[in-house]
């Protein structure tokens, strides 16, 4: 559970004396943004952020190294695996309708924010045909038992419209407080059909040599492995949700959502609540990550040698990359740039690089652009293109996406080699 995998991290920083919920977390989580913290009393519960903060972490966990992180998602997409259901979870020890969401160690984050938000929340839900969905949804408290859930028109929308149109409710699993391979999973794009607990089980298989195991709640599966769970109805009733901070540390707006009704608590024993701190490093990882298998496979249907993709966190993880090739063709980086952007059309601004360069490393892409790149030649921009509705630059998510071709002419290359001992 979460409490021992904190203690697997040398790095991790404990606060022992008593936190309030209301804007002392995120003070916290900001001043050490890439190291784990776990809060020891916060109205008298623990809670943990930056869990996930660096991609160093997320692949050691998952025994791995950075450079296999990205192959490693892309496989566990593209092959998921059944998950192994068994008779018994630790949150079913505590079971509780005596419950008040106003009492929980649910943050406000930010000033401005509609209130206490579940922000690491993953809602799993199973349509009438047995298809099972799990996704990130942000969660507003509204009172003791209320609160008011973002959807985007995806699965859990499409789910939950088809229930709201006959006037009835949509049965959902609120968890909160799981492993980085189902928080990864719930952050994919998949097709209709494909279970993203079906992907954590491939990725548990390859990470630990067993499939995920869930346990049937209900009717619903929920994994074993979280410290939360929430039984909860969404209503066909729309209310007010925001303002809040997403992944780019701006406030999004207020928008008519659906009612969110909790009606039981689960717990294992001494939980740990996970607070993912809107638009901090954690945000950028879990949101980011599943992106970057998509953009190299959309490059590399028009460039045969990839050889990695990053988005940075420069640009929030969702508006900025970097991507590696080798070029064999001239116009291969143009190519590149234009397909990234098919891959993750949220994309806004996009660097291509060769394969000497380290896409890990900002100062290395910014001595590429320096030296391989002219602005009158290299430079590729496509006005009044589809972004973003988390850019506060766009207008109405239409943007002026922007590729920088820094790789070397091919018939130039000498030219542009680093001198090396």
């Amino acid at each position: 559970m979460l409490r021992e995998i904190l203690e697997r991290f040398d790095d991790t920083v404990v606060i022992e004396k008593p936190v309030s919920k209301e804007l002392e977390v995120t003070r916290y989580l900001l001043r050490y943004h890439d190291r784990p913290v776990l809060f020891e009393d916060v109205d008298g519960w623990s809670v943990a952020g930056n869990i996930w903060s660096t991609r160093e972490r997320i692949a050691g966990y998952l025994n791995l190294s950075v450079m296999e992180l990205m192959p490693f998602i892309a496989d566990t997409m593209g092959n998921p695996s059944p998950c192994k259901t068994v008779g018994d979870a630790p949150f079913l020890q505590n079971s509780t309708e005596d419950f008040s969401l106003l009492e929980l160690p649910v943050p406000k984050y930010y000033p401005r924010d509609g209130g206490q938000y579940f922000t690491s929340a993953m809602v799993v839900a199973k349509d009438e045909n047995g298809f099972v969905n799990a996704s990130f949804h942000r969660i507003m408290v509204r009172d003791e038992k209320a609160a008011s859930i973002r959807l985007v028109p995806r699965h859990l929308y499409s789910m939950w419209k088809d229930k709201a149109e006959h006037g009835e409710e949509l049965d959902v699993r609120i968890i909160v407080g799981n492993p980085v391979h189902l928080l990864l999973a719930g952050a994919t794009s998949t097709v209709y059909g494909i279970s993203e607990l079906e992907i954590a089980s491939r990725m548990s298989e390859r990470a630990f040599g067993r499939p995920l195991e869930v346990v049937d709640l209900h009717g619903i599966p929920v994994p074993v492995q979280t410290e939360f769970v929430f039984e909860a109805g969404l209503m066909p009733e729309l209310v007010d949700e925001g303002p809040f901070v997403d992944i780019t540390g701006t406030y999004d707006y207020v928008r008519k959502q659906p009612l969110v009704v909790f009606e039981r608590m689960y717990h294992v024993d001494e939980p740990v609540f996970h607070a993912l701190l809107p638009g901090g490093y954690e945000h950028f990882m879990l949101m980011g990550l599943p992106k970057e298998p998509q953009i190299y496979a959309s490059v590399k249907r028009v460039v045969p040698k990839v050889h990695g993709v990053r988005l940075t966190e420069g640009g929030a993880m969702w508006l900025h990359a970097v991507v590696s090739i080798t070029k064999q063709h001239e116009g291969d980086g143009k190519n590149a740039i234009l397909a990234a952007f098919a891959g993750h059309p949220s994309l806004k601004h996009v660097v291509v690089v060769d394969e000497d360069i380290n896409i890990y490393d900002d100062r290395d892409v910014e001595w590429a652009i320096a030296t391989r790149f002219q602005a009158d030649k290299d430079l590729v921009v496509v006005p009044n293109a589809r972004g973003s509705s988390l850019d506060p630059s766009a207008t109405k998510s239409l943007t002026a996406k922007w590729g920088i071709d820094a790789t070397k002419p091919l018939d130039r290359r000498e030219e542009f080699e680093r001198a090396e001992v």
